[in-house]
């Protein structure tokens, strides 16, 4: 079984792999770490094999991904419980799945599943993979970025990035959220939105990390410009 170390290395290729083609320095990024330290790891997992790599091109291997995918229910299952049950914010709850995900077991796993009646989805919108490794498909939707006032939508899922996930909450754009776009400054980037009746601004840059699902398009319908 891979260490603690190689499992977050696994969980971070494979979503970054949801985006394209996976690269060391966006795995540095995305873990914080150095290059050579990536480099280091990516050569313990080569030797497990669990990913292969081709020029700087970095593949999870058919066991790679069982294995990823293994770790990412774990963490959504953890986090659904510390939300759900526990009451934690989003920001701990991801802090602690990130350790939860590393030490529980099967059994403990299921058991959680199944006292949390089998939950689809983790708190932000993400399918859970089933004990089978089958990844759902993700409810098609778009941007919030691409809202067009007047549009009424729902949330349905936002970035799962730790540093944006206290922000994102903390102004409503939680999943099931009802979301109107009441304003947008193009020169400005930011929008204006009612969420749930609340008042709330974002930047454009946050607004794309919020997927929605159109619930009641007005005479402005996405794809014609409103630009003020």
């Amino acid at each position: 079984m891979p260490s603690p170390t190689l499992e977050e290395y696994l969980e971070t290729i494979y979503k970054l792999s949801q985006d394209g083609i996976v690269k060391p320095a966006q795995i540095a990024e995305s873990a914080g770490v150095s290059g050579p330290t990536v480099t280091a790891t990516l050569k313990r997992l080569e030797q497990q094999g669990l990913i292969e790599r081709t020029g700087t091109d970095v593949f999870l291997t058919e066991a790679g991904i069982v294995a990823a995918l293994g770790i990412v229910r774990r963490h959504r299952v953890a986090e659904r419980f510390l939300v759900d049950i526990l009451g934690l914010d989003w920001e701990a709850a991801h802090e602690d799945a990130c350790f939860l995900e590393h030490a529980m077991s099967e059994r403990v796993l299921v058991a959680l599943e199944e006292y949390l009646d089998n939950p689809d989805v983790c708190p932000h919108g993400h399918p859970i993979p089933t004990a089978d490794g089958l990844m759902a498909a993700q409810t098609v939707g778009h941007s919030l970025a691409d809202g067009r006032i007047g549009e009424r939508a729902k949330v349905i899922r936002v970035a799962e990035h730790p540093l944006l996930l206290g922000y994102l909450g903390g102004k409503g754009l939680k999943p099931g959220a009802m979301v109107e776009v009441v304003d947008r400054d193009g020169i400005g980037g930011v929008l204006v939105l009612d969420v749930d009746g609340a008042a709330v601004t974002v930047t454009m840059g946050v607004a794309r990390e919020v997927i929605v699902e159109p619930s009641d398009i007005g005479s402005n319908d996405i794809g014609q410009g409103d630009s003020q």
